[in-house]
């Protein structure tokens, strides 16, 4: 007989059955909100701002096992806010470390929140990206093809989808985490639901292809090859691995016919072909994106408390367009040095929990390979306030926290739940 670990029993389990819906409820909301940041303060941060509100009206626990999690997020805005401390009169200044501290909360916050009632919670969570995902991407797609009035100018940036996003690149990355639970969904689940996940997956992929972002390209295939490999060497039978295999083929077939009939439209294959190219000029040359990173390394080597927010653009001409040596110049050596620590031991505590049977699994599979993926990208955008960035990121803590209490929980000898 299977075994239920009571380590996912928590007050908040034997709560009022009221109060543990409101909380599902609130996830669900943030999931969804998500979608929808093309405005500041954005409908995201109201969702989140809420349900941290009630939740901790509700019963919320910070665990020890966060202590390492919570001590590297506070030195990382620490050192962010050392490096701002001349700018502080600057608006932008002011907002953009604002928004680096309230990120650190979120984290904290899903951390506590997935530690707790943990397969239920991801599932609201989960089913809130979907729809919100679904949502910007239709309204990307809308905007791209303009069907709907104004929605060209408004949908779209230098002829690039964005959705309900600003940026076409947020816009793709964001829907890879949606897009690769509707795959799960299609590899794994019976036909009728495998066949509604397929059109919501081909939603999704269709808007990333329209954003015309590179990264989120590589995102979406690195990524959803990786998760596909893991579902299959996580699988209990021959006979579910066969089947994701082969769903994981037909999936890849259609995906490459949507893309040729895509190409067969002028203004798509003249786009596709400017962006898929390796020479862009503003990755070349000594200022060039990676020539700014060399640049940009040996400046950080002499500026212990870094240039501060947003100053690096008063030295090159961009941007850095890496999250790490954005930490340095940032923050100085103290961000610096505890992001990537943040990020890394993240990565690396998260390969030591793929194969723990956990009834949550295929969602950790999920989070943990977009993770992964976005935290190769960082190396070549920035992602440092990518909101759902710092949502998996706190996840995975939350699921980490859970998955040992599970275990521990279980007696000697007990047959693990079959995992979801």
């Amino acid at each position: 007989m299977a075994y239920t670990a009571a380590a996912d029993s928590s007050p908040t389990l034997t709560a009022a059955p009221a109060i543990a819906s409101l909380q599902r409820a609130l996830l669900w909301s943030v999931g969804a909100a998500g979608a929808i940041v093309f405005i500041e303060p954005s409908p995201y941060e109201f969702a989140t701002l809420a349900a941290i509100i009630i939740f901790l009206a509700t019963g919320l626990r910070l665990r020890l096992v966060f202590m390492p999690l919570l001590i590297l997020l506070f030195l990382v805005n620490i050192g962010y806010s050392i490096g701002a401390s001349y700018l502080m009169d600057k608006a932008e200044i002011a907002n953009w470390i604002l928004t680096s501290w309230y990120m650190a909360v979120t984290v904290i916050f899903f951390a506590m929140v997935v530690s707790e009632d943990t397969a239920a919670r991801l599932d609201l969570l989960r089913r809130g990206l979907i729809v919100g995902g679904l949502i910007a991407a239709i309204a990307g797609i809308a905007g791209y093809f303009n069907l709907v009035p104004g929605g060209h100018d408004l949908l779209t940036l230098y002829e690039r989808a964005r959705g309900t996003f600003k940026d076409p690149n947020v816009f793709g990355a964001f829907l890879v985490l949606p897009a690769l639970f509707v795959l799960q969904s299609v590899v794994s689940d019976r036909l009728s639901k495998s066949f509604r996940s397929a059109i919501a997956f081909g939603i999704m992929a269709l808007a990333i292809l329209l954003a015309f972002s590179r990264a989120a390209w590589g995102l979406l295939a690195i990524a959803s090859i990786f998760m596909l490999a893991l579902m299959v060497l996580t699988s209990q039978s021959r006979a579910q691995r066969s089947r994701i295999i082969a769903m994981a083929l037909a999936a890849a077939v259609i995906v490459a016919l949507l893309i040729v009939v895509l190409l067969s439209l002028d203004s798509v294959a003249e786009m596709f072909k400017q962006r898929a190219s390796f020479d862009q000029s503003y990755d070349e040359g000594r200022f060039g994106r990676f020539g700014r990173h060399i640049l940009g390394a040996q400046m950080a080597l002499e500026l212990p408390f870094g240039i501060g927010p947003l100053q690096f653009t008063k030295f090159f001409p961009e941007d850095t367009h890496n999250s790490y040596l954005n930490a340095f110049m940032s923050g100085g050596w103290i961000s610096g040095i505890c992001y990537p620590a943040l990020v890394f031991t993240t990565v690396i505590m998260g390969f030591r929990h793929i194969f723990i049977r956990v009834p949550w699994q295929r969602a950790y599979l999920a989070i943990f390979a977009t993770f992964v993926g976005t935290v190769g990208e960082s190396f070549i955008i920035d992602t440092d306030h990518w909101r759902h960035f710092w949502m998996m990121l706190g996840a995975m803590w939350g699921m980490f926290a859970a998955a040992h209490q599970y275990m521990a929980a279980r007696p000697p000898g007990a047959v693990p739940e079959a995992a979801e």
